[in-house]
């Protein structure tokens, strides 16, 4: 065989593994080493066809030399990137000294052409020994690839030296087998290279990934999957099926898992959650996100699972905090709607019955006040243990808001619920032991029972709250079952507040005055204003039927206020017609406790020029109740500001002597159930003598209110009664009225003929 045509099967063994590489760097181009390797096989190839079949020339000599050049830059530049050794700062001078080598070795072949061939093989074998060298001790798994490159080196030098033999065949046989193994490692290498770069992705990812076939075997995994599934290595799980490891509960079930992900089709990614049992009898929670994987016209499950332990412990300490108080860790408001809506739907579906108790703590406010928040948390945690301590098993507690509570007992009909509702009542008997001191505290309860007062947990809880506050007006302490009564009596409440609201801006309000005078000689010397009200769209309103919902909506204070400067105006107005008149004016303990009540006292007082002994200020039983303390300080600076303070219906509340030592007041007002008993009945005559003389002991002005006959007054004027209001002296007037009416007696008239 010619020896063209050796170096022609040469060349296209050749230009197979040359097109091999660049078909690996065009896949992968990020494979630049590929490319090199490539090129410097390319340069060596066509230097040894031109070295051989070309003929000898100036031209000849540049060529070989830009081939030499060529391939040991090509080689070593592909070896130094595939170590990763090779930067772009390292381009500019690896160009250059291929420049000068191309100069270099041209001038010096140019003078001595025979030996252009020997440095030419001894050029190629020393970058080539070099290039080995380099694979061989940085990468151990390339070693076999770093000896072949030697060897191939080494053949090359021993042709510069003349030790292969002359023979074509020879020199083709070992050329083809030596250059054949070296090029078929570096294609080996660039693949194990994108081989170890992908297995390098999937295990630096934080999650495990594998990817399983249609039976479920798995193909590829990372070693994040393997410590998550508890194996030691990747490696153990490749041919493995996913249900051996726990994934899915069988087979059956792991194929089903593939036909609904292969249905899914665009539906992508396809997320499921599994919990696997490791060793120990550890679950470990994980989340399988799968996406498609689809080679050689196969579908496969390529699947990330995440350990969502933490996840799921940092979702139910959310969850605790979403639908539970912080303060006494039961139930908060969203956590109690969910569990009564469960409740009460499946009472509907059983047809059976439920309870809900709410629950209001009286004058809680004033312990945060007194106290300070701290006390009053430990108080609602007390309390909350208490709750908890005397209900049923089934029963569960909430906090509405505040120091308002919820208690939800399934399966209770209304007489169950009276007697846990008893029991509740019962549980606060007892001081609450908190630091520094021992309180006493009472609570309202309001209840309402599925179905009879409501089919929905908003009805419930309406209808409870109504019937709570029922058991708030009957005091401390007691307990209420829900009727429709309630109902339309917060309708109306509803329907007075809204118009109530709009009543002083609409001039709706007045004042009426009745009439207070002595008993000796019916002399005029006191009025007592009362508040009428004629809403435009109620009607006349009592004040029985505002005045509570007043109280409960705190437009109490706004109204007092009102009445304050509706009366010291018109008190101005009778300046000289009735002379030294004293108006007496009902406040409440709301508007007491006002800290700018005082203030607006004098402020008034001052705008009309007026006296503060003119003005008298009634207070009820009840409000010397309200937090003492409090009380005592803002009568002190009303009695400091000149202003009589006058004890109103004393007897009907909690009576007690120790009030009248502790609070200076100056007048107290018999109650009218007392006045009304005392011509036929021995004992009420007895108590409201009592009663009078208790006052004049203690340096105060008595009135008797309700005075409806004159034996009534006779009475009262003979136990040393000092003044007298009811309808026997006067029904409350209008200003002019009584204007009116003080003319016509002093004009000699009839007392009757005075205008109503």
């Amino acid at each position: 065989m010619a020896p063209q045509t050796y170096i022609l099967f040469s060349l296209a063994a050749d230009a197979i593994l040359i097109a091999i590489l660049l078909f690996l760097w065009a896949r992968q181009r990020s494979e630049w080493h590929a490319l090199l390797w490539a090129c410097g096989q390319l340069s060596l190839s066509l230097g040894s066809a031109s070295w051989i079949l070309g003929e000898r020339s100036s031209m000849h000599y540049l060529f070989a030399a830009l081939s030499l050049c060529g391939a040991v830059a090509g080689f070593v530049a592909g070896t130094e990137y595939f170590l990763g050794h090779l930067r772009r700062r390292h381009l500019r001078p690896l160009m250059l000294a291929c420049g000068l080598g191309v100069m270099g070795l041209y001038g010096f072949w140019d003078g001595h052409p025979l030996r252009a061939q020997w440095m030419t093989a001894a050029g190629l074998g020393s970058a080539m020994v070099w290039s080995g060298l380099r694979l061989g001790l940085h990468r151990n798994r390339y070693r076999f690839l770093g000896m072949v490159l030697i060897v191939r080196g080494l053949y090359n030098l021993a042709n510069s030296l003349d030790w292969i033999p002359a023979d074509y065949q020879s020199w083709f046989i070992y050329s083809i087998a030596i250059k054949t193994i070296s090029m078929l490692c570096l294609v080996h290498a660039v693949q194990e290279k994108i081989r170890h770069r992908y297995v390098h992705t999937i295990d630096s990812l934080s999650s495990g990934f594998l990817i399983h076939d249609r039976g479920g075997h798995i193909q590829v995994a990372n070693e994040p999957c393997a410590t998550l599934l508890g194996r030691v290595h990747a490696a153990a799980l490749i041919g493995t099926h996913v249900a051996d490891h726990r994934l899915f509960a069988s087979r059956h079930e792991a194929a089903a898992y593939f036909r609904r992900f292969e249905a899914a089709q665009g539906a992508y990614p396809f997320i499921e959650t599994a919990t696997i049992a490791l060793a120990g009898g550890h679950a470990l929670p994980l989340e399988m996100i799968a996406s498609p994987y689809i080679e050689s016209g196969q579908l496969y499950c390529m699947v990330q699972l995440f350990d969502i332990s933490e996840r799921q412990k940092k979702d139910a300490l959310l969850h605790r905090a979403a639908h539970h108080d912080p303060v006494t860790d039961l139930f908060n408001r969203h956590g109690l709607l969910q569990e009564l809506e469960r409740c009460v739907q499946q009472a509907r579906q059983a047809g059976g019955e439920c309870a809900l108790f709410f629950i209001d703590l009286d004058r809680f406010k004033r312990i945060n006040d007194t106290f300070g928040h701290e006390t009053g948390d430990r108080l609602l945690c007390q309390f909350a243990q208490r709750l908890q301590g005397v209900l049923p098993k089934q029963a569960f507690v909430a906090r509405f808001g505040g120091d308002e509570f919820i208690i939800v007992l399934p399966g209770a009909a209304v007489a169950m619920a009276r007697v846990v509702g008893q029991r509740i009542l019962d549980a606060l008997a007892a001081p609450f032991s908190l630091p520094l001191q021992a309180l006493s505290v009472s609570a309202s309860i309001g209840v309402a029972c599925h179905p009879q007062h409501g089919a929905s947990a908003d009805a419930l809880i309406r209808n409870a709250d109504i019937a709570m506050y029922e058991a708030k007006k009957a005091g401390r302490g007691h307990l209420r079952l829900f009727d429709d009564g309630m109902t339309a009596h917060a309708r109306e409440a509803l329907t007075i507040d809204g118009a109530l609201r709009s009543a002083i801006v609409a001039n709706e309000l007045q004042l009426v005055y009745q009439p207070i005078v002595t008993a000796d000689g019916r002399q005029l010397r006191k009025v007592e204003a009362l508040l009428r009200w004629h809403s435009a769209q109620l009607g006349m309103v009592p004040p029985d039927r505002f005045i509570p919902v007043a109280e409960d909506s705190e437009l109490i204070v706004e109204l007092g206020h009102w009445v304050l400067q509706a009366a010291c105006r018109q008190l101005a107005q009778w300046q000289g017609e009735l002379g030294d008149l004293i108006v007496s004016i009902n406040v409440s303990a709301k508007q007491l406790l006002d800290p700018g009540f005082t203030d607006q006292v004098r402020r008034a007082l001052d705008a009309h020029g007026l006296p503060a002994r003119r003005l008298e200020l009634e207070l009820t039983e009840r409000v010397l109740l309200d937090d003492t303390d409090r009380v005592q300080v803002a009568l002190s600076r009303l009695s400091a500001l000149g202003v009589s303070l006058s004890l109103d219906d004393f007897g009907t509340g909690y009576s007690s002597l120790a009030y009248l030592a502790r609070f200076r007041l100056d007048t107290l007002k018999i109650d009218r159930s007392f006045v009304l008993q005392i011509e036929h009945n021995e004992r009420g005559r007895s108590l409201a003598a009592t009663i009078v003389a208790m006052g004049a002991s203690l340096g105060m002005e008595v009135v008797a209110e309700g005075v409806e006959t004159a034996g009534q007054a006779a009475i009262l004027q003979a136990m040393g009664c000092h003044y007298l209001q009811g309808y026997h002296i006067a029904r409350p007037m209008a200003a002019q009225a009584l204007v009116q009416s003080i003319a016509l007696q002093a004009l000699g008239f009839p007392e009757g003929a005075a205008p109503d």
